[in-house]
């Protein structure tokens, strides 16, 4: 199936890695020029600019500290320079942190610091790519939420509520940009085979696996246990969605919000 994304400038936050990494990889793989934002490279970032990323497209590295204030500017900033505009944002860029000791421990520089890199980023990035997407006719934003802005877990409450705020972001600029051309949505990923989960030490499964005296292996086996499907979603799914909604073949649809989750949330 094509896409029709050929040619099409596009950035994405937080690509050196795990959804954002996967999303880089399918949009090049589709023949777009794809700007891929992060702290670093990896190496299979560094693989995908190298390679082209296939079909056309081309993969390029700008390094960049999302979580500040100019950061996500810059990096917009950067792809109009090399390429004359944008056309498609992937607003991937987030995070949070377990919390085991309740909402009373967090302090207000928590909250804001959390809401910053998961809700401003998006807002910082949207606020220089509107511009040069009214210029071009039109375009599209992907924003990358998670189930917890339906699911509020006591220890990511400030993750949740941000992601929350995220998934609200984008039906705002849906209404306003809609008749303008640019199409905003949402993907509300479930956990995910990715390093934010499965890092050794660091990642998620590891850390909450420390106080329940579990492996990563034995985290994983027992949160998947719920879930419809009896795993873990993987990063090229969810990168599969968010292509489809960057691209014209769902030219029909904005303000929504897509969950990709294996079969976690039941409700309707």
């Amino acid at each position: 199936m094509d896409f029709g994304l050929n040619d099409k400038i596009a950035v994405v936050t937080g690509a050196s890695k795990g959804i954002g990494l996967a999303v880089t990889r399918h949009l090049a793989a589709e023949g777009a020029r794809v700007v891929a934002g992060a702290r670093g490279s990896t190496p299979e970032l560094d693989a995908l600019v190298a390679g082209g990323g296939g079909a056309g497209g081309s993969v390029t590295f700008v390094p960049v500290d999302l979580s500040t204030a100019a950061g996500p500017g810059v990096l917009v900033e950067r792809a109009i320079a090399l390429h004359g505009g944008v056309d498609i944002l992937v607003n991937n860029v987030g995070g949070g942190e377990l919390r085991f000791d309740g909402f009373l421990a967090v302090p207000d520089s928590e909250w804001l610091r959390v809401f910053d890199f998961n809700v401003m980023t998006a807002v910082r990035a949207c606020r220089v790519a509107i511009p040069s997407m009214l210029e071009r006719g039109g375009g599209a934003i992907v924003n990358i939420s998670s189930i917890n802005s339906m699911l509020p877990q006591t220890y990511v409450l400030d993750y949740s509520a941000a992601k929350a705020a995220l998934k609200n972001l984008g039906k705002g600029l849906s209404e306003e940009y809609g008749p303008q051309g640019i199409r905003v949505n949402t993907v509300s990923p479930g956990a995910t085979a990715t390093p934010l989960w499965l890092t050794p030490e660091t990642g998620a499964a590891a850390v909450f696996g420390a106080t329940v005296g579990k492996t990563i292996e034995e985290v994983v086996e027992m949160v998947s246990a719920g879930f419809a499907l009896g795993r873990f979603s993987l990063a090229d799914e969810i990168a599969a969605v968010v292509t489809l909604l960057c691209s014209p073949r769902g030219g029909a649809v904005t303000g929504a919000d897509y969950v990709v989750d294996a079969g976690t949330l039941k409700q309707m």
